[in-house]
C-alpha cells in the first residue's frame, strides 16, 4: 500500500516537469506547412521576376536591332532578273535574263514607294518555213520602267518579307535580227516592235548581312500587252541591297 502511495506522489510531482518539457519541445518544432510555404512562394516570385526582366531585355534588344536596320530612308538594289516570256502570239515561251535596278523611299519602317527599271534579253525559236531558212533564233529584247508601293509585312533583325505592286511602261524589240523589218518579224510569229503597259506584283525577301547591306530574292508576276494581247509572265529578280539615310 505504501508503494502505491509513493508512486502516486511521484506522478504528482513529475507533472510540472512534463509540462515544461512539452513547452520546450513545441518551441523547437519546425514551422507549420503554411509558414514553410511562404519562403518557397517568395523564391518562386523572385524567379518569375528575373525571367520577366530577362525577357524584357531580350525584346528591347530585338526592337533596337529592327530599328537599326529598317529606319533607313532609302534602299537601293542592283541585280539581275529572269523571266519566262511569250515573244509572239503563236510562239512558245522563252527564257529571258538581264539586269534590274531599283530604289525605294521609305516613309515609315514598313511603307515606301519603289521605282524599278530593268532590261531582259532572250532568244526565240522559229520553226523553219518556206522562204525563211536564215532566221530561226531571233533575239528578243524587252525594257520596263515601273513604280508603286512597297510594304514590309514581316520584319526580323536578320530578314524581312515584303509585298510590292508596280505599274508602268515596257518596250519590246522583236525585229532586231530581221534588220528592223517588222513585216518580216511578224511573219515569223513575233510581236511588232513597240510599247506596252506593264504591271508587276512581287514578294521581296531580304536577308540582312549588316544593317546597311542585304541580299534580296523576289518572285514576280509581270503583265504586259504586246500585240494587243495579254502576256502573263513569271520570273524573279535577285540582287544586293544597299540602305542609307536615317528617318527622323
Amino acid at each position: 500500500m505504501q508503494s502505491y502511495r509513493r508512486l502516486a506522489l511521484l506522478l504528482v510531482l513529475s507533472l510540472p516537469a512534463i509540462q515544461v518539457v512539452q513547452a520546450q519541445s513545441s518551441s523547437s518544432n519546425p514551422a507549420t506547412p503554411n509558414q514553410a510555404q511562404q519562403p518557397n512562394a517568395a523564391q518562386s516570385s523572385n524567379s518569375m521576376s528575373v525571367q520577366a526582366r530577362i525577357k524584357a531585355r531580350r525584346e528591347q534588344r530585338r526592337a533596337a536591332a529592327i530599328r537599326e536596320v529598317y529606319t533607313h530612308r532609302y534602299e537601293t538594289i542592283v541585280g539581275e532578273g529572269y523571266l519566262r516570256f511569250t515573244p509572239g502570239p503563236i510562239l512558245q515561251r522563252i527564257d529571258q535574263n538581264g539586269w534590274d535596278v531599283g530604289i525605294t523611299r521609305y516613309m515609315t519602317e514598313r511603307a515606301g514607294i519603289s521605282v524599278d527599271a530593268r532590261g531582259l534579253y532572250g532568244t526565240a525559236w522559229i520553226p523553219p518555213v518556206a522562204g525563211n531558212q536564215n532566221i530561226t533564233t531571233p533575239s528578243v529584247t524587252e525594257y520596263a520602267a515601273m513604280a508603286g508601293p512597297t510594304y514590309r509585312f514581316y520584319m526580323q533583325p536578320k530578314f524581312s518579307v515584303s509585298g510590292r505592286v508596280m505599274a508602268g511602261w515596257s518596250y519590246g524589240n522583236f525585229s532586231g535580227d530581221a534588220g528592223g523589218n517588222n513585216t518580216l518579224s511578224t511573219s515569223l510569229g513575233l510581236f511588232h516592235d513597240g510599247s506596252s503597259y506593264a504591271a508587276n506584283a512581287s514578294i521581296p525577301v531580304e536577308f540582312n548581312v549588316t544593317p546597311g547591306v542585304g541580299l534580296r530574292v523576289a518572285p514576280e508576276y509581270l503583265l504586259t500587252g504586246f500585240g494587243s494581247k495579254q502576256q502573263n509572265n513569271l520570273g524573279f529578280t535577285a540582287g544586293i541591297v544597299y540602305r542609307f539615310g536615317k528617318q527622323k
